[in-house]
């Protein structure tokens, strides 16, 4: 993907013209510093005088600003007019929408990829570092025996949509995980709890994790050797020793609050680094922020959640603590003798990334799968503005990233030949169609599943998948949110779709917009809006 980048005349023009003031600055400095020349014959000034020619380039930089000031001013639809055109309707026409979509995607959504790929770079030097401190400090003191305690693995996996290539505006917030390592005696017995009738459904997703003996082991011995691992970081379910997610991300946050302290030194001449504790209900944060010191090109402050994962085999993880799938959280609604801190949740990155790739790889040169995602993102973005801080926020787990991916993916899936018609020319179009599968599933006509859980998962269609995948019950991803938040979520999205174009004038892109639009005969017909007899 190549990098664009826009002149800013603003900029420009006061640059030019402070460059060559300075330039003549220096050549009179260097004339006179050269010794006194001597008078011409007729007693004539030799060259221009500094006054003259810094007179000439303001009058020049003037110039040019009144001609810009005047092309604005006779611009069509210039607020100075009042919003009537002095051209007539044939040589002036609305832009469409994709040529919108397309202006508000290259100056407001699309990520450079220069920038994006230092930022990858400095998070994983930042990140390698730490977690190799955590590994080589290992866990003295925590657990009486020392080899039965937890452990950095001593890599790190990086996830999320900046690894997926579907970031949006800024890179500036990371995902990581950071794999544990159990001791030897210790085996998992992982179990989704989405079979469960009488579990409510923010928790189907979500997995609990039962201590079992190795292969070979000795069930009494085994239960004496490994009895201080479970009292330190495993809790009592239903007569059951089950690792405890609450207690390893404790564990996890003040072995990295160590690990930093190792190593922050050595990070300072490059940038300052702080951590910030997520308590019991996020993981921790790592703060990158540039020094002062630092004039690479990309100095931005980055966020990067750490989040301690235990290995489960092909590519799946346990994450601590689960996502927050529900507003609320209803923790009165467990089950008896389930107990929220041995909840787990499961990160599937691998199989989701594997699956984008297919999609990748049968998709033509050109196609807009991506970019779909990413305007998805900024219309829901679009969407949040004007809603008040709880409004927004419910606004954004309902139509959070996941789910505008999951939906993507499904549409692509449903599809027979999604190779077909997700070229650039139907970019409005397959928006609309985005749109109008997100508003079904929100009413409840269609059924928004994971991608990976339960048989039935999108990413079967890639391979196989592993066992305790298979294993798990299909998970509605909207489902943890009461009819009526999902109904004006609905009733808001298709609001904003319908007024897309007046709000893409308004925050995407360049006034100049107006001017290059195309002729209403060479423009893709499509609809903008939904008709008004639907909900």
């Amino acid at each position: 993907m190549s990098v664009h980048y826009t002149l800013n005349l603003r900029v420009f023009w006061p640059l030019v013209t402070g460059l060559c003031t300075a330039f003549v600055c220096l050549y009179h400095v260097l004339r006179g510093s050269g010794g006194a020349r001597a008078e011409p014959p007729d007693g004539a000034d030799g060259g221009f005088p500094l006054l003259k020619i810094s007179v000439l380039l303001l009058l020049g930089y003037i110039l040019l600003r009144c001609r810009h000031a005047v092309r604005q001013r006779f611009l069509p639809g210039s607020p100075r007019l009042g919003g009537h055109s002095t051209f007539s309707p044939r040589h002036f026409q609305e832009p469409s929408l994709d040529i919108l979509l397309e202006s508000y995607y290259e100056h407001e959504v699309r990520l450079s990829p220069h920038v994006l790929g230092h930022s990858k770079a400095h998070v994983s030097r930042i990140v390698g570092e730490l977690v190799r401190a955590g590994r080589a400090r290992g866990s003295p003191g925590l657990i009486p025996g020392g080899t039965l305690a937890l452990a950095f693995r001593g890599d790190f996996i990086q996830v999320g949509s900046a690894y997926e290539q579907h970031k949006i505006r800024r890179p500036d917030a990371f995902d990581v995980l950071v794999p544990l390592r159990l001791p030897p005696l210790v085996a998992l017995e992982p179990r989704s709890l989405g079979a469960q009738p009488a579990l409510a459904p923010a928790f189907h997703g979500c997995f609990v994790c039962a201590l079992k003996a190795p292969p070979g082991a000795s069930g009494g011995h085994w239960l004496r050797d490994c009895k201080p691992f479970a009292e330190g970081f495993c809790v009592d379910v239903r007569g059951r020793r089950h690792l405890s997610a609450t207690l390893v991300l404790r564990w996890f946050q003040s072995h990295l609050q160590r690990s930093l302290a190792t190593v922050r030194y050595s990070l300072e001449e490059r940038c300052r680094v702080t951590l910030t504790p997520g308590g019991l209900e996020q993981p921790p944060t790592l703060h990158i922020l540039p020094c002062r010191t630092d004039y690479g090109c990309c100095r931005l402050s980055m966020a990067v959640r750490l989040i301690p994962a235990i290995h489960l085999g092909d590519g799946v993880f346990l994450v601590a603590p689960p996502p927050p799938s529900s507003p609320v959280g209803p923790l009165s609604e467990l089950p008896e003798g389930l107990r929220a801190d041995a909840l787990w949740g499961v990160n599937t990155a691998r199989q989701e990334q594997k699956l984008l790739g297919w999609l990748q790889e049968r998709a033509p040169p050109g196609a807009c799968y991506l970019k779909c995602l990413q305007l998805l993102k900024a219309l829901r973005d679009l969407g949040a503005r004007g809603l008040d801080p709880r409004a927004a926020a419910q606004w954004g787990r309902i139509l959070s990233s996941y789910v505008l991916k999951t939906a993507l993916l499904a549409v692509l899936l449903c599809e027979r030949a999604p190779e077909q018609g997700w070229d650039e020319a139907h970019l409005g179009k397959r928006m609309e169609q985005l749109v109008r599968f997100l508003r079904d599933c929100l009413l409840g006509r269609q059924t928004l599943f994971h991608c990976v859980l339960g048989l039935g998962g999108a990413a079967a269609e890639v391979g196989p998948l592993p066992k305790v995948l298979r294993e798990a019950a299909p998970v509605d991803l909207l489902a943890a949110f009461d009819g009526h938040a999902r109904e004006l979520v609905a009733a808001r999205l298709l609001s904003t779709w319908r007024r897309l174009p007046q709000l893409l004038r308004a925050y995407g892109g360049p006034r100049y917009l107006a001017r290059c639009s195309p002729p209403r005969s060479q423009r893709p017909q499509h609809s903008q809006g939904f008709p008004k007899d639907e909900p």
